[in-house]
């Protein structure tokens, strides 16, 4: 099995019929890579409608910048789950389910470019899921934490910056539980959610501390300078 590279990806996806590349862009279908900055594989596919282009760029984020961001012990606890994932992850990200559920393992890849196999993947297995961003932005995961939480910044452009990041962990948990259950089908689903939501809460409580000790850090100075 040859390296997984997201160059020949890009050029299998322009390469197929000019007809094919139309018709999918007239549907508003849009394709992002998204490789993990510190490891090969996998390598996620961020399929998405151009509504979605905001959401697809949080979650490309949330991949390749928040994640080596978070606590070391965060990402070991998914080590063995990433280690045996397909290589190739197609990520179908939508604003809603219909069932209302955050996201979806998919048994099957749908997504039509990845449900044949082609030599621009070298060989890699493929897996999809599916992610509702919308649901995901107004899920309250852990309340009680994330309203104390929201509390310690005030209004303003850190309260923003804050409500991002939470966003994007929020994704990235619920990617990351997805996978889970793609690699571990027959794990039961309150050990997986155990799972999740751990690497939520230390995640995005690791990123308040670092926050606040930035803007203590910065009143501190200014205190300072008044003086």
């Amino acid at each position: 099995m040859s390296a997984l590279e997201p160059v020949a990806i890009l050029d299998y996806l322009r390469s197929r019929p000019r007809l094919t590349r139309w018709l999918e862009r007239l549907r508003g279908r849009r394709y992002r890579l998204a490789p993990f900055a510190d490891r090969e594989a996998p390598l996620v596919v961020i399929a998405y409608r151009w509504r979605g282009a905001a959401a697809a760029g949080q979650m490309a984020v949330a991949l390749q910048q928040d994640w080596p961001a978070v606590p070391q012990f965060c990402r070991e606890a998914y080590e063995n789950i990433l280690e045996r994932a397909p290589g190739l992850l197609v990520l179908d990200l939508r604003r809603q389910n219909r069932c209302r559920c955050l996201g979806h393992r998919h048994p099957l890849v749908r997504e039509e470019p990845f449900a044949e196999p082609h030599e621009a993947f070298g060989g890699a297995a493929v897996g999809e899921m599916d992610i509702a961003w919308e649901r995901v932005q107004a899920w309250p995961a852990l309340p009680l934490q994330d309203t104390a939480l929201d509390a310690r910044f005030l209004e303003g452009s850190r309260l923003d910056e804050f409500r991002s990041r939470q966003f994007r962990l929020r994704l990235l948990s619920v990617f990351l539980h997805e996978t889970n259950h793609l690699v571990f089908p027959k794990e039961s689903e309150a050990s997986v959610r155990a799972r999740s939501l751990a690497f939520y809460r230390d995640a995005l409580s690791s990123y308040v501390e670092g926050a606040c000790a930035t803007l203590s850090f910065t009143l501190d100075r200014s205190f300072f300078r008044i003086d």
